[in-house]
């Protein structure tokens, strides 16, 4: 049952419920008090051992029963007269314990000799839907598929092993036919999130600005790994804001502490410091070739509620304004397409959105502040108003661009951002959802002392 226990972990974890190893362990003690007999009772005991979350409690309870339920084998005996099943299949036949199964049609002995094929054959380690056709393969291989056919051949060549052959072959295709099922619910179970797991991570690499734009399948899927990304991020920062230094002590709480004691330091203070939380304004250029960038951006910085302090965001594409009050009144998701209907289509002029942040919304900026700007930094040669980008420098604690298009482009065309990078602390291309996460990751990480 330990086998069968960490198969089920292992099912567990692909349908998205973390199981440490600690509490692996755990489970195996549970089950050790509670035992197998009572089926509600070992599985309200699995699950209180394992299952965290609402959530985690209905995958739980899915992948539970597809694990431990066993359907029974749909298999009836081939048509056949009266008299011995084995009649009229060659000599040696009857040593067959497979043979005798599918021409008796015994449904329970073939299921208890599939799962026996099955841990031989390996089949609960499938990952991908490619390795379906040959595991199956490989399970009836391990059941004796070669025996079979080998007395189905040898039955043809005997005078009236016709009917036998034809029996035994439809036996055959009636196990490959389970075999299949067996192996596609081991997919199911254990491969599901292998491909979930692989697809994100061919979404994580994806062009924000492709040619064409992103697929609405893919937006859809997006949207969540962006969401997924944010959580995995909020719950690594979020953590107690105060951190003890061990071995910093403070001499002059430790010595006030120990006043009563007659100057005898009874009690150590420790030196804590505090870890701010950080404080962004988000500045989008929503302008055709950087609006879905802005969008995932959008969605990534307003999915870190607990670990920011402060959140404002401004969109523009001549003109610049803030749509705090879009994206509150709106999901994140759709609230892109209403800052279009609001600023979008016009000509986008970097120096007037600059203009328009400093005359409005420049006092927001001070040294806990962390500037992020989105954009390719093209401004149809208009002014790129340097002046105010090095006012906003001065002011903030750290000013980050990040900018869908290769470096190789920042000094073609109309693009200024070559003259934007020298007033910014970090600027890096970002045209894809697993460089957006290692940035802001950055910038989360800068604010909690090592």
């Amino acid at each position: 049952m330990q086998g069968a226990l960490e198969d089920f972990f292992r099912a567990l974890r692909a349908a998205d419920v973390k199981v440490s190893p600690v509490e692996a362990i755990d489970a195996h003690r549970t089950v050790a008090k509670v035992g197998f007999t009572d089926r509600e009772l070992f599985k309200d005991a699995l699950c209180a051992t394992l299952a965290k979350t609402a959530d985690e409690v209905i995958r739980f309870d899915e992948t539970f029963e597809t694990f431990f339920s066993r359907d029974e084998l749909a298999f009836e005996p081939p048509p056949q007269g009266d008299g011995d099943p084995m009649e009229g299949l060659p000599e040696g036949a009857e040593d067959s314990e497979l043979a005798r199964m599918l021409l008796e049609g015994d449904a329970s002995g073939l299921a208890q000799a599939m799962e026996e094929a099955a841990q031989r054959a390996q089949v609960s380690q499938i990952r991908l839907t490619t390795q379906r056709s040959r595991l199956t393969r490989r399970l009836l291989e391990e059941m004796g598929l070669a025996e079979i056919e080998a007395l189905i051949n040898n039955a043809r060549k005997l005078e009236g092993g016709g009917d036998a052959a034809d029996r035994l072959e439809a036996g055959k295709r009636r196990l490959a036919q389970e075999a299949q099922r067996y192996v596609e619910r081991q997919h199911e179970l254990y491969a599901s999130g292998s491909g979930k797991m692989l697809r994100e991570e061919m979404l994580a690499r994806k062009a924000l600005n492709a040619d064409g734009g992103i697929d609405p399948v893919d937006q859809a899927m997006m949207q969540a790994l962006v969401k997924k990304m944010a959580k995995r991020l909020a719950d690594r920062y979020s953590r107690r804001r105060n951190r003890a230094r061990k071995g910093h002590m403070d001499i002059r709480r430790t010595l006030r502490k120990s006043m009563p004691y007659g100057g005898m330091p009874f009690e150590v203070i420790w030196k804590t410091e505090k870890i701010d939380k950080p404080s962004i304004i988000c500045i989008c250029d929503v302008s055709k070739s950087v609006a879905a960038a802005a969008q995932f951006l959008l969605t990534f910085l307003y999915s870190l509620n607990e670990v920011v302090d402060r959140m404002e965001a401004y969109a523009f594409s001549g003109r610049l304004i803030s749509v705090n009050d879009i994206l509150d009144d709106e999901h994140v998701d759709g609230a892109i397409f209403q800052v279009l209907r609001k600023i979008g289509f016009q000509q986008t002029d970097y120096g007037k959105s600059l203009e328009d942040f400093c005359e409005n919304h420049l006092d927001s900026v001070d040294r806990h502040t962390t500037v992020i700007f989105l954009g390719d930094g093209r401004s149809n040669y208009a002014d790129p108003r340097l002046d105010l980008m090095a006012t906003i420098q001065t002011r903030a604690r750290s000013v980050i661009w990040l900018n869908p298009e290769p470096e190789s482009y920042w000094s073609q065309g109309d693009s200024v951002m070559y003259r934007y990078e020298r007033f910014c602390h970090v600027a890096k291309t970002c045209n894809t959802l697993g460089q957006l996460e290692r940035i802001i990751e950055d910038v989360l990480r800068t604010y909690v002392p090592h």
